[in-house]
């Protein structure tokens, strides 16, 4: 089936114009010859009832479009731009107001807004007035919230904003005769436009030229799995893949006037799917809400049917649980977190396209990378004192011939190299009189060239050596051959790639006649060395527990030797073995454990880096895979977390998750550092947050069950509001990244969040006991003893007690090993002096009557704070144990049983729960950056989707025109 929409309206469109001609002689060209871009407006040029563009004769397209082969000049340009607007899809800002009231709309703050009714409309009656101090601080430390959270995340997304904005497609454009590069948002109908293997086609076009039997994937705008195969006179589409071959094209539509640009307005925003950091606040929401709705609900029997509390009184210790127990805040903690991160991370200057991918990095396991322009400099350069000659031409002549056979535009690194080996790059084409150029084939895997000189017509082709030793007839031998293979596999010994040339004369005029027969003329030695940082930089994933594999397509020998350079092992093999099995002596007895084992593979396609890495995931590791080509876009796609490297083609980035802009792994293990620093501040709030919620349901319930003790509800705003305060700054805290990959386990975080919220609640309950039914501080220090539970001054007592060790619980949470061992942010720190500087004041000095409390002075509160500092330093010791307890648990892989569980989706750590959707709209401002990779999906119905598939991925099996690999890439060339 061929869901091309080009070939279906190209056959629609004919069949019209043949039977109804007479009826319509213009409906394929214009109306009358005046008609044409200048003076036509934009919904007239693209109503398809009068001008269809997509079926059109070319010569009548360049007449409407008043453009030639030529292309435009700039003022003509300047002009399009006013009338049709840039070449981009309109993308429709999030309105700040209602972004910002997104904070608002999530289940944690529905608890909260639904308090604030209760104090307004609910907590009235027994000639008392509704409780306005609860209602509007309530009101504020939601506005808190939804303000700090909007101002950090749009600081956030703006940074990022910038720093994608600079990597904007650049295209190949002619314009007043010439050819340049230029941003493709400048483009206008009537450009003339050049694109190639691994380009992603700038603006919706008829193809002029087409060489090297183009082949274009379309299946980000149609769905359709296997690329479509055009010729001149076809369209092509914005946002699809060039796969095979080279073209020259004029623009037809741009911006909304495309394919894409119409789906993605028809589509909107689709991106609905749930991350698994939505699925965590979910998680630890509905436990928050569960353990406040169990205790509420036993406190209504034990008030209202044991103590035969009074309504009011009774909603007032309601109130304390519903105020106290939500954590408020953290929804813009964590998403804070995320969005500062991001913005971290831009400025190591990585962009984050999937804001979940920041997580997920976190729990990388298996490092997978393309070897040529990621570990190496994929700056190739010509070894000349090695060059090997087999005939009667010396290395420069090889060379000479090498440049004849490459491109002198739209170059290569392969044709690049070639051409500025020769003194002269000019000399690539100056004596000769270019016939017929043939650009790489990735089925023959050469490039070839028909040229007249001195009268006479040559042919001269250049590529990997089997290919080209098995094109050669004329003065072959077998000694030859063994001379060949020695020196290729001479060459792979020591790191070097080699380029076989071949010529041959054709006696005839014609070009198209067959020559004398090719004869191998020399071997080039082609180098690409690693990166400088590229060993440290492995020594340092290793350090961090991430296991890095090397996939390329070069051949094996040169694989293992860049392995051993690196430090990465050589242990690695032919990607056949993931079809034949391991071969025999390698250690391994399933493919599994092969893929699992190895330190990478070479001689691989496409389908092989899929296969690598969805082999990898089922054995329960998350994978990041780094690419830059788009033979890479597969296996990007499919990891959790996809790379692009710096300088990756359009097609790679669009598939990955974070893009990199400068060179190297360094990066990457810079964003793997920044991944494990915010996974830890999550953490480490999120056990803070579910402990004070225990803390405060179970410690203020048994307060009103065994003392009938009335807290006062304003008073747990108080706390609420300046606990938020502080904990905000979590999300800049000081931390150590994890040495090893981190996952989350909510289990274990609820385990932790019980049993401190369970010691909190013992410590203020027994503080309370002893305050309460013993003379012991009285009789210490002087002190009031109390008759009336609530007393105002044990209410402002209790208020600090509960503030202060609350609050410090933070440091032990952030901390791996003894709480003042690790130094917190000054931020942090200075945030949780000043909280409990105002809680201390408070609590001494304030005399507040419409929440019944009165100031205790300064002797109760210094009691206080020596209770909570006694009470305070086991809190380590029972970190070390529950660490214990969960170490003999779990075991050193944390990450399996979340790996495992989820890997049958592109992103695995997906995860839907009833609640997840409300938490989505978090980071949302970084979200609206992230471009719908399937339009067929949304437009054509929710089952159809893109397949990957073995037919489909061997479309791909050329690795990148950027990369020499693709030119003379497997062990094959070893074995001539």
């Amino acid at each position: 089936m061929n869901n091309d929409p080009s070939t279906e309206k190209r056959g629609d469109s004919s069949v019209s114009s043949n039977e109804s001609n007479d009826e319509d002689p213009q409906s394929s060209e214009p109306k009358n010859k005046t008609d044409d871009v200048r003076t036509l407006t934009v919904e007239e040029l693209y109503n398809k009832e009068k001008y269809d563009l997509s079926t059109m004769e070319p010569d009548d397209i360049f007449v409407l479009l008043q453009t030639s082969t030529e292309g435009i000049n700039e003022e003509e340009a300047a002009a399009r731009i006013e009338k049709f607007g840039y070449n981009r899809p309109e993308h429709s800002e999030t309105s700040p107001i209602l972004q910002f009231l997104g904070f608002m709309w999530n289940p944690l703050s529905w608890v909260m807004e639904a308090a604030a009714l209760v104090a307004i409309a609910l907590s009235n009656g027994e000639g008392r007035p509704p409780d306005w101090p609860d209602f509007i601080g309530i009101v504020l430390l939601l506005l808190a919230n939804s303000i700090i959270g909007f101002l950090e995340e749009r600081q956030a997304g703006n940074a990022v904003k910038a720093l994608m904005d600079s990597l904007a497609p650049e295209c190949k454009v002619k314009r007043n005769g010439a050819w340049n590069t230029r941003e493709a948002s400048d483009l206008v109908p009537g450009d003339i436009i050049s694109f190639k293997l691994g380009d992603v086609v700038p603006a919706d076009g008829r193809l002029i030229s087409a060489h090297g039997e183009l082949c274009i994937d379309q299946a980000a705008l149609t769905g359709e799995s296997l690329p479509i195969e055009k010729v001149s006179g076809d369209e092509v589409f914005s946002g699809s893949t060039v796969k095979q071959g080279e073209a020259v094209a004029v623009v037809i539509g741009t911006g909304v006037n495309t394919f894409f640009g119409r789906a993605a307005k028809l589509v909107g925003d689709t991106s609905n799917d749930i991350g698994h950091l939505q699925s965590i606040l979910a998680k630890i929401g509905n436990f928050c809400l569960v353990s406040i709705g169990i205790f509420m609900v036993a406190e209504v029997l034990v008030m209202y049917a044991g103590f035969r509390y009074s309504y009011r009184r009774g909603i007032d210790n309601l109130l304390v649980l519903l105020i106290g127990g939500i954590p408020i805040a953290m929804p813009t903690v964590l998403s804070v977190t995320l969005a500062i991160g991001a913005k971290q991370l831009a400025e190591h200057k990585a962009i984050v396209t999937r804001i979940t991918a920041i997580e997920e990095m976190a729990a990388v396991t298996i490092l997978c990378s393309d070897k040529t322009g990621t570990l190496t400099l994929n700056k190739l350069v010509v070894d000349k004192p090695t060059i090997k000659c087999y005939s009667e031409f010396d290395s420069e002549k090889v060379v000479q011939f090498a440049a004849y056979a490459s491109r002198t535009e739209n170059q290569d690194a392969i044709d690049f190299c070639i051409v500025n080996s020769l003194p002269d790059p000019k000399a690539a084409r100056q004596g000769i009189e270019e016939l017929e150029f043939k650009p790489f084939n990735p089925t023959i895997k050469r490039t070839e060239i028909i040229y007249r000189k001195d009268g006479k017509i040559f042919r001269t082709t250049k590529g990997m050596p089997q290919f080209i030793l098995d094109l050669c007839t004329r003065n072959k031998t077998d000694e030859q051959v063994e001379t060949l293979e020695k020196d290729v596999e001479e060459f792979a010994r020591r790191g070097l790639r080699s380029l076989a040339v071949a010529v041959e004369e054709i006696s005839s005029s014609n070009p198209e006649d067959s020559g004398n027969g090719f004869e191998m003329v020399g071997l080039l030695p082609i180098y690409d060395p690693p990166r400088s940082d590229t060993k440290e930089t492995i020594d340092r994933a290793i350090e961090l527990g991430v296991q890095v594999k090397m996939i390329t397509g070069d051949q094996l020998s040169i694989a293992k030797e860049t392995g051993r350079r690196l430090g990465m092992g050589d242990c690695m093999f032919l990607s056949k073995t993931l079809k034949d099995g391991p071969p025999p002596g390698s250690g391994y007895d399933t493919v599994d454990s092969l893929v699992l084992g190895a330190d990478g593979f070479a001689g691989v396609y496409p389908e092989h880096k899929y296969e690598i890495v969805d082999r990898l995931q089922k054995l329960g590791h998350m994978v990041a895979m780094t690419g830059d080509g788009v033979n890479d876009a597969p296996a990007l796609s499919k990891a959790n977390v996809g790379v692009a490297v710096a300088d990756a083609s359009d097609a790679a980035r669009s598939s990955a998750d974070i893009v990199l802009t400068e060179p190297g792994l360094s990066v990457i293990i810079e964003a793997l550092i920044q991944s494990r620093q915010i996974f830890q501040r999550m953490r480490n709030y999120s056990i803070y947050t579910c402990s004070v919620t225990i803390r405060v349901v179970i410690g203020f319930s048994v307060l009103c069950f065994a003392f009938q003790f009335d807290f006062p509800p304003f008073m747990v705003l108080i706390l609420a509001i300046l606990n938020d305060g502080t904990i905000m700054t979590i999300s800049t805290d000081r931390v150590k990244p994890s040495p090893h990959p981190d996952a989350w386990h909510i289990s274990e975080i609820f385990s932790y969040a019980v049993v401190y919220g369970l010691y909190l609640a013992a410590s203020t309950v027994t503080f309370f006991a002893v305050t309460y039914k013993t003379t012991f501080f009285s009789s210490k220090f002087g002190t009031q003893s109390f008759d009336d539970p609530n007393d105002g001054i044990l209410h402002s007592v209790i208020y600090l007690q509960v503030s202060t060790i609350s609050q410090s619980l933070i440091f032990i949470t952030r901390s791996q090993s003894w709480f003042f061992m690790e130094r917190p942010s000054v931020l942090l720190m200075l945030a949780f002096v000043v909280a409990q500087l105002i809680a201390t004041f408070i609590a001494v000095y304030a005399s507040w009557e419409f929440t019944e409390i009165s100031g205790c002075g300064w002797t109760w509160a210094g009691i206080a704070w020596i209770w909570n500092i006694i009470w305070f330093f086991p809190l380590d010791i029972i970190k070390f144990a529950m660490r214990r307890v969960f170490h003999k648990q779990t075991g050193p892989v944390e990450h399996t049983e979340q790996a495992s569980s989820n890997l049958s989706s592109r992103h695995p750590s997906v995860i839907s729960t009833s609640s997840s959707r409300y938490y989505a709209n978090r980071t949302q401002s970084l979200r609206n950056m992230h471009r719908t990779r399937n339009f067929g999906k949304a437009i054509f119905g929710s089952n159809k989707k893109i397949s990957i598939d073995l037919d489909e991925l061997r479309r791909f099996s050329s690795l990148q025109t950027a990369n020499a690999s693709r030119a003379i890439g497997d062990e094959g060339v070893v074995s001539v």
